[in-house]
């Protein structure tokens, strides 16, 4: 077998590269037919020319699930087996989790398990969205919707995911060019000023005696300051994980009104999505919501959609639960409600999805013009403080020099 690099367009029209190994490239050609592609070029790889895989040991992700989904579609459509189509998925997939992952469930198949079985096997790999899904779409014989179902959820969370970390960008990359320009501050041009100054015989402003203690503090106990930073950060991080820390954080995300309104507006286009999707694949409304619970990040929304499916399951209608939740803004119950007495929730779930991943888009916009004027004051005042410690001193020794 030998690696082949390719380009094609795929039925939308968009270029997709990749590799995969195949004994010549005939094969090649074949099989990226076979998932309604149309070959453009194919080249033979070497170890020098061969595609570098840089997320070889993580966990897919859902945009690597998403192509997953939507080859499966393609060749399934085709009229590929099962297994056929498992292994064709395996030489396409660069990440290494997923393709041993879906290696497995090519043999757990062959022993008689049900693709969902096989699925549920790798709970790291693949959602409960996805397995929950499979198994729905095998039971009414309607797999390949179901799949590009998955594929749709996933590329839609994927966006949205984006988004929300798009917003974050900014901030953080600001936040550590001011703590880069600190230290070099602290660490190479403040201790010079100390030095000029002292041999003029020239005292310090207050400002500036502040920094050079710091300074010193730096340069001498950089030792200690380092690994105690470290230990906050990861002591910060293990508290997050924590239900308690899930619970501070969480409640800081739906109560600081610069982040309230994208975590509601997110969770709330990630939820009506998701149950849209579930019950349009043919999963139970309590078992839907129970899923959905599981996907939210936020702790409270979790917990509230968890009391909704139980809530559900003893014959009450899903709008009055997201109710009385307080969380889920009225639009979200009212169309929710309207879907429930007409019969169409997966219509009115879909137009809600659709409506808040719109708006999910505004608030990271709203979020960004919030966050700007706070980093620019909190950079002046860093710089500003930087900048006033090494000028003051110059200040006082020309009004010394004028004295004169």
């Amino acid at each position: 077998m030998a690696k082949f690099g390719y380009e094609a367009i795929n039925k939308d029209g968009k270029e997709v590269k990749g590799s995969m190994d195949a004994a010549d490239e005939d094969e090649v050609k074949s099989k990226l037919r076979s998932q309604g592609l149309t070959v453009v070029s194919i080249k033979g790889q070497n170890f020098l020319t061969a595609d570098i895989n840089f997320q070889i040991g993580g966990y897919p992700t859902p945009r690597d699930l998403s192509v997953m989904c939507r080859q499966f579609v393609s060749m399934n459509k085709a009229g590929v087996t099962i297994m056929e189509t498992l292994r064709m998925l395996c030489e396409q997939t660069e990440n290494k989790r997923l393709k041993d992952a879906l290696n497995v469930v090519r043999v757990d198949i062959e022993k008689g398990d049900t693709l969902a079985q096989a699925l549920a096997a790798h709970p790291k790999v693949f959602p409960d969205l996805m397995i929950n899904m499979v198994a729905a779409g095998e039971a009414s014989g309607t797999l390949h919707i179901a799949m590009e179902r998955v594929s749709q959820q996933l590329e839609k969370s994927s966006k949205t995911q984006a988004l929300v970390k798009k917003a974050m960008i900014y901030p953080i990359a600001i936040v550590i060019v001011a703590i880069v320009i600190t230290i070099v501050m602290l660490v190479v041009v403040i201790p010079n000023y100390e030095s000029m100054f002292a041999d003029l015989g020239t005292e310090l402003p207050a400002i500036t005696k502040f920094y050079v203690a710091l300074s010193d503090g730096v340069i001498n106990y950089w030792f200690i300051i380092i690994p105690v930073v470290a230990a906050i950060a990861a002591g910060i991080v293990a508290f997050s994980k924590t239900i308690p820390g899930q619970h501070f954080f969480g409640k800081i995300a739906i109560t600081i009104p610069v982040f309230k309104n994208m975590t509601v507006k997110s969770a709330s286009a990630q939820m009506a999505r998701t149950l849209g999707t579930l019950l349009g694949s043919g999963v139970s409304l309590v078992e839907a919501t129970s899923i959905v619970s599981s996907t939210m990040s936020n702790i409270y929304f979790k917990e509230a959609l968890k009391d909704a499916s139980m809530q559900v399951s003893i014959g009450m209608p899903l709008s009055r639960p997201l109710e009385e939740c307080g969380l889920f803004p009225p639009m979200v119950y009212h169309m929710l409600r309207i879907g429930e007495e007409s019969g169409n929730s997966e219509e009115m779930l879909d137009k809600l999805a659709d409506y808040y991943d719109e708006e999910v888009e505004m608030a990271v916009q709203s979020l960004m013009a919030a966050l700007e004027p706070m980093i620019i004051v909190v950079l002046a005042v860093v710089v500003g403080g930087l900048v006033a410690a090494c000028m003051a001193p110059m200040l006082t020794m020309y009004t010394a020099l004028d004295s004169l």
